[in-house]
């Protein structure tokens, strides 16, 4: 299963990171060109697992950023009532009614209206 946590993911990429850089080691050391190191299927395979870990990071960092702004905007809904208690004080009774009250009130005007 794989794993949603951000301190998770940082240990991964971390890891990936050092097993590509004892990769280049190893072949710098048996003298392969660099052009000829960077198409090593082992060194493709690793900075593919590094940049799926990078991207992961990056989706893990925008759900937090959504959290954060749902968190706010729930603070400031939660703030609002407050404002419309004041208006149903004032008897601004409208706004507060369903829309089946509204449709039924507009019907019953309209037969008034009509007698």
């Amino acid at each position: 299963m794989v794993s949603k946590s951000k301190d998770v993911r940082l240990e991964q990429k971390a890891y990936w990171e050092e097993k590509l850089n004892q990769r280049l080691a190893v072949l710098e050391e048996k003298g392969v060109e660099p052009g000829i190191r960077d198409k090593d299927s082992a060194v493709k395979s690793l900075r593919a697992k590094i940049k799926e870990t990078r991207n992961r990071l990056k989706a893990i960092d925008e759900k937090e950023k959504k959290t954060e702004e749902r968190a706010r905007l729930k603070a400031e809904k939660q703030a609002a009532p407050k404002e419309k208690k004041k208006k149903k004080a004032q008897g601004e009774e409208a706004s507060e009614m369903s829309k089946r009250q509204q449709k039924k009130k507009k019907k019953a005007k309209e037969k008034q209206k009509k007698e």
